[in-house]
């Protein structure tokens, strides 16, 4: 430990285990400290403005959303399609939970009013053969030291029907998840630590940053590959066109 005492410049200063270091050092170090506590509080009062401006903006944002949500209801299979057609996502749907997923009416990521303590993730159904539920919410919830609240609606499945999705069943006595990969096995899981390597919520990050901000930019990905598909062919047509009108010329000159 370094002695109370204000060292002078010039001067040693013996530390745990007879080390000397000189008190230039560590006048530095602690001016070095003095200025990155001074920064520290900076960011913080920049985190606070950025967090006034992003709930600010998610006031502006809601209204648009909503309209969105409208247009998207006259589509059939938009929210289907764009989870198919995104190149993560897509793997958590099993063609069970394809079948259902074409009562899905509209999807809803609601930040919390403060944001940064989480967030929520709704999914509306049409009234269907599944569930009794129309609206299913997961809900992240970030608590003190990094650790993390998930809960989520408990889906009220028809006799029969929630096996096949992966949701929780009986075994032997005890509850089991299905193995097989399933978007509603994703959506029952909760977890309350701090370990975030894999879904739930990955997952539910992936929807809200990236599925939610543009959905149309995976709806619109398998036309926008036939389109690519289809200047290819043209440019294929081109190409023999010319070989073609080469080949007349030769036999014109022959």
């Amino acid at each position: 430990m370094v002695a109370d005492k204000k060292p002078k410049v010039g001067e040693k200063i013996e530390v745990e285990g007879g080390e000397q270091i000189d008190a230039e050092l560590v006048q530095s170090i602690e001016k070095l400290q003095e200025v990155q506590d001074e920064l520290e509080k900076i960011n913080e009062e920049a985190s606070d403005k950025v967090l006034e401006i992003e709930q600010k903006y998610n006031e502006v944002r809601k209204p648009v959303y909503d309209k969105r949500n409208d247009i998207i209801k006259s589509v059939p299979d938009f929210w289907l399609t764009a989870f198919l057609s995104h190149p993560v996502l897509s793997d958590l749907l099993n063609e069970e939970d394809q079948k259902v997923f074409k009562h899905l009416t509209s999807l809803e990521v609601e930040d919390m009013k403060d944001v940064k303590s989480g967030y929520s993730i709704t999914f509306n159904f049409s009234p269907n053969p599944y569930f009794e539920d129309t609206k299913l919410t997961k809900t992240i919830t970030f608590l003190d030291e990094g650790t993390t609240k998930i809960t989520a609606t408990s889906i009220k499945w028809k006799e029969g029907m929630g096996l096949p999705n992966g949701v929780i069943s009986e075994k032997n006595g005890k509850k089991r998840l299905h193995e097989e990969n399933s978007f509603f096995s994703w959506f029952s899981g909760t977890q309350r630590n701090g370990d975030m390597d894999e879904s739930p919520d990955g997952v539910a990050e992936m929807i809200k940053e990236d599925l939610w901000v543009n959905p149309l930019a995976y709806f619109n990905t398998d036309a926008d590959e036939e389109d690519d598909f289809g200047d290819e062919d043209d440019e294929e047509d081109i190409g023999t066109d010319d070989s073609e009108e080469e080949e007349d010329d030769d036999d014109q000159e022959n």
